[in-house]
């Protein structure tokens, strides 16, 4: 099986990614399923501070390679020779990935923090942040976990900062095709 991950900042296009990869007929496993079904089950609304002090307290608790490890199980029970992974957050998610899976691929989504941010005013996700100041929380929050050294581990980059079409063609192109 085929593994490919998406790693990027909130906002970037990882979503968008899977979402592609699905009108593939490309199964999806995304990782802050696992973080939102603990809020869910711990009788929480899924804001963006509840899912940050769940993954965060998995962490601690388990290792920062936690979600990695409960969404390996989940990525085990597709029966497809290709499989997304959404939302990888830190290396060493990335460096058990590559560990659990020979075939790995990461793929980075990069986006400017002014798109991004716009991207979460636009969309109304119950978890999204819509200022400058609680998207910068965010981000540093997701730096912690090792978003900087897990991007920088990508083999490909996707600039995701045009039209929904140029984005699609370009993960058929550079990612999806070619992976």
């Amino acid at each position: 099986m085929k593994v490919i991950g998406v790693v990027g900042y909130p906002a970037s296009g990882k979503g968008e990614f899977s979402k592609i990869a699905a009108k593939f007929g490309i199964p999806v496993v995304v990782m802050g399923d696992m973080i939102r079904r603990r809020v869910i089950a711990a009788g929480l609304a899924l804001t963006d501070e509840n899912i940050g002090i769940i993954a965060c307290k998995l962490r601690e608790d388990f290792g920062m390679d936690v979600i990695a490890v409960l969404t390996a199980e989940e990525i085990r029970k597709q029966h497809a020779d290709v499989v997304v992974v959404d939302g990888i957050r830190g290396d060493v998610e990335v460096n058990y990935f590559q560990s659990a899976f020979t075939e790995f691929v990461l793929v980075a989504i990069e986006a400017s923090f002014a798109v991004r941010l716009f991207r979460m005013q636009s969309r109304g996700r119950s978890d999204d942040t819509t200022t400058v100041e609680s998207l910068k929380a965010r981000d540093e929050r997701e730096e912690s976990f090792g978003l900087i050294a897990a991007m920088a581990l990508a083999k490909v980059r996707l600039v995701n900062e045009s039209t929904q079409d140029a984005y699609e063609a370009a993960v058929r192109r550079v990612s999806l095709e070619k992976l």
